[in-house]
């Protein structure tokens, strides 16, 4: 088999792909995530997927590499990672009682044959949000580094009305039920 690498230095997705049980390494693709003018979040996550796998994939041209981006929008305003409490708390607020979308492009990068793609969309209904209950939550869970705010896989679940997706683990960053099917299609051996 050929080495397997995630191309990313995010925790998050490095403990989801290791669900499936297949060893990998991580690399950090060093790119920066720019927002190119008027280009929509759908394009913008399958394009930064694709850029991540192909910078590692270049430096590793025998491996398999998987890149993958989430991009989060909310009334058509697209949502960066926070980075501090403030904008965590504001961002929350800007959230409460609407309805986002989680759009998390991933590709499979192989050395021989075209590269494998995919875009999963997550709909998130946030709950009308109290200022305390936002204030607690940040407090609590510390979630700057995530798109929206939130951590749903930890206290953030506490936060929604409904979540609607195809496969829950693409709105914490890697949608596993596709990548497990590319990576069998690559001859990966996974149940």
């Amino acid at each position: 088999m050929p080495p397997l690498i995630l191309a990313s230095s995010s925790p998050y997705r490095r403990a989801l792909l290791e669900r499936l049980r297949v060893p990998f390494a991580c690399v950090s693709p060093g790119l920066a995530e720019a927002h190119l003018e008027g280009e929509p979040a759908t394009d913008r996550a399958a394009r930064l997927a694709h850029d991540k796998a192909q910078a590692v994939g270049m430096l590793h041209p025998d491996a398999v590499v998987i890149g993958s981006d989430q991009v989060a929008a909310c009334d058509g305003a697209l949502l960066d990672k926070p980075g501090d409490a403030a904008r965590c708390k504001a961002q929350l607020a800007q959230l409460s009682g609407r309805t986002a979308h989680f759009y998390t492009g991933c590709v499979v990068r192989r050395a021989a044959g075209a590269p494998l793609l995919h875009l999963d969309i997550t709909t998130v209904v946030f709950r009308t949000l109290a200022a305390a209950e936002i204030e607690r939550y940040v407090a609590a869970e510390q979630p700057w580094d995530c798109a929206g705010g939130f951590k749903a896989e930890g206290l953030g679940i506490a936060l929604f009305e409904r979540i609607e997706s195809a496969d829950p683990t693409a709105l914490i960053g890697l949608p596993l039920i596709w990548l497990a099917g590319a990576l069998r299609a690559s001859g990966y051996p996974l149940p």
